[in-house]
């Protein structure tokens, strides 16, 4: 009696003993799983992180290229939908084949307008060209849309003009801030003798981000500061908003650089006396 009094006094005791394992195990399993959590944040993080810039990096190699094969593309398409309804129907690949192909337009475009310029440099062709322009002269609506087209065709793609060749710096809107520029050529006699009796020089200013839109106007050539890049790193920094600086290599030095000069030409300006009245 007295020994399964003390079996049955020990089992309480046991139990305790027990249950106090059983919570200092949880305790620890606790401490171990919030230790645990901040790495496990951490990982997720990175990882996460390391994923945006994997896609950025991906987006900006197959952005440009995504966008120059589409206006390739459209462009090819617009000019084969203009030229495939004058190409009768016999000569055309898609008669005979069960695709269309595309850029068949564009080749006969290239072969039509180069021909067009062989004929037009003999004397035959000019001949022709000349009576249709006299025709054209005649008209009154068509006449000035006519020659307007023509001068502009003419200073883009002649290789004798010095149209939008420079970039320069310009005092503008306001005191202290400086746009971009692109020289052109100078006034003819005509609008020069109404100018003030200095150098003047065309100056197109085109606006952000589209430059197609701007201003034009006549300024005096020692108030354009002439910038060392070309026409196209010009156009991109227009584009871009400021975002794609001239100069690969080093921007920052560059821009800083093209503000010196601004500065210090301004600081010419003032230090030169103007004229009394």
């Amino acid at each position: 009696m007295m020994d399964n009094d003390n079996q049955s006094a020990g089992l309480p005791a046991g139990t305790a003993k027990s249950a106090a394992t059983k919570s200092a195990a949880t305790k620890s399993a606790a401490t171990k799983s919030a230790a645990t959590k901040p790495a496990a944040t951490k990982s997720s993080a990175g990882l996460a992180s390391r994923i945006r810039n994997y896609f950025l990096t991906g987006l900006v190699v197959a952005g440009p290229v995504a966008v120059t094969l589409w206006l390739i593309w459209w462009f090819v398409t617009w000019v084969d939908n203009l030229v495939r309804p004058i190409i009768p129907e016999a000569y055309r690949p898609e008669t005979y084949m069960p695709i269309k192909i595309p850029g068949f337009g564009l080749i006969i475009a290239f072969v039509a307008l180069t021909l067009l310029g062989f004929l037009t440099a003999n004397l035959v062709g000019s001949s022709i060209v000349n009576f249709g322009e006299s025709l054209l002269s005649r008209m009154p609506i068509v006449r000035p849309i006519y020659r307007t087209t023509k001068q502009i065709f003419q200073t883009l793609f002649s290789s004798s003009e010095s149209s939008f060749r420079r970039v320069g710096l310009v005092e503008f809107p306001a005191p202290g801030m400086w746009s971009l520029v692109f020289l052109t050529q100078p006034p003819s006699s005509v609008i020069a003798a109404h100018l003030p009796q200095t150098e003047h020089v065309s100056a197109f200013l085109p606006c952000t981000p589209n430059p197609t839109t701007g201003f034009f106007f006549y300024v005096p050539r020692d108030d354009v500061i002439d910038l060392d890049i070309s026409v196209e790193q010009a156009m991109s920094l227009l584009i871009s908003a400021g975002i794609i600086q001239p100069g690969g290599e080093d921007p920052h030095n560059k821009l800083a650089a093209l503000a010196e000069t601004a500065r210090a030409a301004q600081a010419a300006r003032k230090a030169v006396p103007s004229p009394a009245k």
